[in-house]
């Protein structure tokens, strides 16, 4: 079985209140999953391509929970592994308005993926795949799963697949100096690397206009494609040598957890397609809708983001 992009990484379940309510006095609690490479998966079938998630899960109903949710999108779930003798992850999201951040808490230690390794973890899934992606959150989890992230890109980078790498620098996880030099070690194999401004800044310690930002990056991390988010103002795409922003679209957000995931399947998209430019702009589309739905999860399809970077959305669709 062929499959356009495999990820690899952990899912939590997801407990968190309305916009409005705070952790400390919420009576109730709506509860989902989500985790950025599951996001990433999710959000490349709901725009039609097929994506295979590569994860460790607990053996309880918590990570049967985990394994339904992601796998009812459409999802190859073949690849998690199962453990009787781990925990669940759950981190806590308190969603709110400005000026107040939403704000998370996450209980995820010693949890079934942070135990994931390179003797329990099969990496075949990816022989078939077009592109593999992991973030920079799987190998802050544990030392065997730096351990893991680094042999899976070099893996991928050894059966000619596409490696894309995001980021995601969690200060929670791990400090910056660790980050910085097993992120650099794994971009050597990269065909593309997504970053935030604030992340080049933090971890790679790149500052300056974004066009400079992004041009460093590229000659720093030794990758020719090179996707630097930017916040409201959008992304800034280095492609064969050019910079170009895509300008990002304003919305009214309720729920901005997993935007930038949805924003990395866009992209990964375009380089599925052999348009990376395409990818960006429906990675921006992709963001903005995901801020207008609850849940880390994008739920699109095609056609809408087609329809919001043609400039067609409508108010009220009948």
């Amino acid at each position: 079985m062929t499959v356009d992009v495999v990820t690899l990484g952990e899912a939590m379940l997801r407990i968190w209140t309305q916009v409005g309510e705070r952790l400390t006095t919420a009576e109730s609690f709506r509860v989902s999953v989500g985790g950025a490479e599951s996001n990433v998966a999710v959000a490349l079938r709901q725009i039609g391509k097929s994506s295979s998630w590569i994860s460790r899960l607990a053996a309880d109903p918590l990570g049967e929970r985990i394994s339904q949710e992601i796998g009812r999108h459409g999802v190859d779930t073949s690849g998690i592994t199962w453990d009787s003798n781990s925990r669940t992850g759950l981190y806590f999201v308190e969603l709110s308005a400005a000026p107040r951040p939403v704000m998370v808490h996450y209980d995820r230690a010693n949890s079934a993926a942070s135990k994931m390794s390179t003797q329990n973890t099969d990496l075949s899934v990816v022989d078939s795949a077009k592109v593999f992606h992991i973030s920079g959150i799987t190998p802050a989890l544990s030392a065997s799963c730096a351990e893991l992230s680094q042999a899976a890109v070099i893996y991928a980078k050894s059966k000619k697949i596409q490696v894309t790498v995001d980021i995601n620098y969690r200060s929670r996880l791990w400090s910056v100096q660790e980050a910085r030099q097993t992120l650099s070690k794994m971009c050597e194999s990269a065909s593309l690397v997504i970053c935030t401004r604030e992340d080049a800044k933090d971890v790679f310690s790149i500052s300056g206009a974004a066009e400079d930002v992004v041009k460093e990056l590229s000659n720093q991390l030794k990758v020719a494609n090179v996707v630097l988010t930017d916040g409201a103002v959008g992304a800034y795409s280095l492609i064969n040598g050019r910079v170009k922003l895509t300008s990002s679209i304003k919305t009214d957000t309720v729920d901005r957890v997993g935007a930038g995931d949805a924003f990395a399947a866009g992209v990964i998209s375009g380089l599925i397609d052999q348009n990376i430019e395409l990818g960006v702009s429906r990675g921006v589309a992709m963001a903005a809708l995901k801020r207008g739905i609850y849940g880390d999860q994008l739920t699109t399809s095609l056609l809408e983001v087609d329809q919001l970077i043609a400039g067609s959305g409508r108010e009220v669709s009948r």
